[in-house]
């Protein structure tokens, strides 16, 4: 169908069949979703008719080939206008093969690879019957006890941004309607979700218009720039609106401003919680201004089909709001081919091909070991050959390694740390012990485990959070490990062993109990299908570490929010001529984090020198060439992830103190000396005035250029 077949389409509708492509359902709501019968509760009280599932436009939250075809063939047949459904689903990190978190994938720095990781999520899901994921997750994150930090790829809003490109890429390809086996991304949430107050999912956002701008937008409207077809808007409130009834976020930023003409989805429910947001009084309400918003889908709740068909036959609406919402999901179907083939990639044939196929997990597999990051090493890892090791903790043998959003995979087929280390080690130099559980256990469990450990060579402590305590809801004000983990490190820590301790979670830590008492830490997230192998490879040398982290690591709680690009202030601490105590600092912590922003060791070391720029100055017209040398200093073979900061020194609006600019990754050999070369020109330099104008401002600019956002060489030029 062209888009006048469309029009024309939409003009033979009634309204109510209109209003009803609006509205988006759950599974159980259709015939052949195998779960007919199971609308209870909150589904039940939608109040949602025979006539209203028939002329829907979209399911949530389904897949299977054999049944997506069945319902698909099913609800064709009850559709007035024979109009096909969109299926949608959250596929964040994988469908069946899952990769590790986001925030994970954020710290390989490795856009290649997360694009192949996307591209892989997309065709098991598209062979399975999905036509739309709600991803990627692109928020700006700052607060470790939001559990939703999983979900992004870190608090820098350059970094992100590429990470927003990458993924939209792999899901959707080159050509949406010719590539079958791609899916469309919908990105989210809009807009600023990630700063929520206090850490705390669904909660207040307020921001200035001038820092929404700076930090929070470019990676939503990078990914919007990569051509994603869809918009999610989040839970929170932007300036005191809630996003799903906010025209100024949704009509004259998203689709004015940035000419996005896409389809704009509620996440779960968010239409009619305009109501206990309070900017509506009843569900009447909430659809009026969702509509007048923009919002196209309404995800599982019924305001608009309630209360769009009289608000329009009373003149409160405009019909055309309602058609322009209509053409926009029309012509997503349109694109995906859908008119012309309702099935789309969707093949039980291929579904058995490539789902949780060898070539798939291959690809997790090296992901996961470019995502986990060496956080410490008293030279205890790599593990010695022949040592005799004790593995000891809850996710010693636990599968529950996927995390949240990993749905459609399985735990059991997870690979286990314990079987995988005894892969590589041997049978014979490998005892287990669960230690305890991850937030409870027994004296029993601690003594059997202190007795593992005294009969070993090296300890190897499995520790972390169960999925739950992550993802969405998953918000924590102790962002420690639990207390029981805590015991069992402190009891181990008394033998005097060589320990180790591998972290599988969803969020930065506070790491007291942990950094302190043991001597190496490795950070796994939650590394996915097949996190048991990779981290297992890197416990044995097998893999050298890369990984390098994309959101800080609080020294304590109390610090958070931290993150590496802050402002400075008119009294900061170590200043030449600071006082001891009136400065901007605790008196009880310090100010910066633990574990820095762009933070990651190797088993081999790097040594820079001779940064130099190729100019004093810079102008519009002439960029700056900026090198560095890197020289493998130690015995192996690694990868340095070299990176560019920069300062504008005095700026209309205070400035951050560094802001990252581009990286590179070098791998060198032993001895290997390389260079790191960058290109800065004066568009980087921009940034959002005190007009939201966006520009730069002549005067000196400081370079800082390491191995992560501290530990760097410096110097400067004027930008003319």
């Amino acid at each position: 169908m062209d888009n006048q077949q469309l029009l024309d389409l939409i003009g033979k509708m009634t309204l109510e069949e209109k209003v009803a492509q609006l509205v988006q359902l759950a599974a159980p709501f259709y015939e052949g979703a195998g779960d007919e019968g199971q609308i209870t509760g909150p589904m039940q009280a939608m109040g949602i008719t025979d006539r209203m599932i028939a002329s829907s436009g979209s399911i949530l939250g389904y897949a299977g080939a054999e049944g997506a075809i069945a319902v698909q063939e099913a609800h064709m047949k009850k559709n007035p206008h024979g109009i096909p459904l969109l299926f949608m689903a959250d596929i964040v990190h994988g469908f069946k093969t899952i990769f590790p978190v986001p925030l994970a994938i954020g710290c390989s720095w490795d856009t290649d690879l997360a694009q192949k990781s996307a591209e892989i999520a997309a065709r098991e899901a598209a062979v399975s019957g999905i036509h739309v994921t709600f991803a990627p997750m692109v928020d700006l994150v700052r607060d470790p006890r939001w559990g939703r930090v999983m979900e992004s790829t870190g608090e820098d809003p350059y970094l992100n941004s590429l990470f927003a490109r990458a993924f939209v890429r792999g899901l959707q390809g080159e050509d949406l309607t010719e590539e079958v086996e791609r899916v469309a991304a919908c990105v989210k949430h809009f807009a600023a979700y990630g700063a929520s107050e206090a850490g705390r999912d669904y909660n207040t956002v307020d921001l200035s218009e001038r820092q929404l701008r700076e930090y929070y937008l470019p990676a939503y409207k990078a990914a919007l720039d990569e051509g994603c077809e869809m918009v999610m808007t989040s839970f929170n409130t932007i300036d005191g609106i809630p996003a799903s009834g906010n025209e100024k976020l949704m009509r004259d930023l998203l689709r004015d401003e940035w000419n996005f003409d896409g389809v704009l989805i509620s996440d779960w429910g968010a239409v009619k919680e305009l109501i206990p947001h309070g900017v509506a009084e009843d569900e009447r309400e909430a659809a009026y201004k969702a509509i007048r918003a923009g919002v196209d889908i309404e995800m599982m709740t019924a305001c608009y089909v309630h209360e769009l068909p009289e608000l329009v036959r009373s003149g409160s609406v405009d019909e055309a709001l309602v058609d322009e919402s209509v053409l926009r999901i029309l012509q997503l179907k349109q694109k995906l081919g859908l008119f012309d083939n309702p099935h789309r990639g969707t093949s039980p044939q291929r579904e058995a091909e490539v789902v949780f196929s060898r070539e798939h997990r291959e690809a997790a597999y090296e992901l996961a070991t470019r995502s986990t990051v060496l956080l410490k090493n008293d030279g205890i890892l790599p593990l010695q050959p022949e040592a005799k090791v004790a593995l000891i903790g809850p996710f010693a043998q636990s599968g529950d390694i996927l995390g949240p959003w990993s749905w459609s995979g399985s735990t059991e087929d997870a690979v286990k740390l314990d079987s995988a280390l005894s892969d590589r080690v041997g049978s014979q130099l490998i005892t287990v012990s669960v230690g305890c559980g991850i937030e409870e256990g027994s004296e029993e469990q601690l003594r059997l485990a202190v007795e593992t450990a005294a009969q070993a060579d090296i300890v190897v402590l499995a520790l972390g959070e169960a999925s739950e305590m992550s993802g969405e809801a998953g918000c924590r004000t102790d962002i420690r490990l639990p207390q029981i983990q805590l015991d069992l490190i402190a009891r181990i820590a008394e033998l005097g062993k060589p320990t180790a301790a591998v972290l599988f979670n969803g969020r930065p830590l506070d790491l007291h109990g942990v950094y302190d008492k043991v001597g190496a830490v490795v950070e796994a997230w939650y590394p996915g299908s097949e996190g048991g192998a990779a981290v297992a490879d890197i416990l044995v040398g097998a893999v050298n570490p890369s990984a390098r982290l994309t959101m800080s690591f609080p020294h304590s709680v109390g610090q958070v929010p931290v993150y590496y690009n802050h402002f400075n202030t008119g009294r900061p601490q170590g200043a030449a001529d600071a006082q001891v105590r009136y400065v901007s600092q605790y008196l009880d912590a310090p100010n910066e984090p633990l574990l820095p922003f762009g933070y990651g060791l190797s088993y081999t070391t790097f040594a820079y020198d001779e940064l130099k720029l190729s100019s004093e100055q810079m102008t519009d017209e002439s960029p700056l060439t900026i090198s560095v040398n890197v020289t493998n200093t130690g015995e192996r073979a690694g990868v340095e992830t070299v990176q560019l900061y920069v300062r504008d020194v005095s700026g209309e609006v205070v400035r951050p103190v560094r802001e990252l600019k581009g990286f590179v990754r070098l791998e060198l050999a032993p001895g290997e000396r390389g260079t790191a070369v960058f290109t800065l020109n004066e568009e980087q330099l921009r940034y959002h005035h005190a007009d939201l104008s966006f520009k730069s401002d002549p005067g000196r600019f400081e370079v800082f250029v390491g191995r992560n956002s501290q530990d760097t060489l410096n110097d400067s030029f004027i930008l003319n």
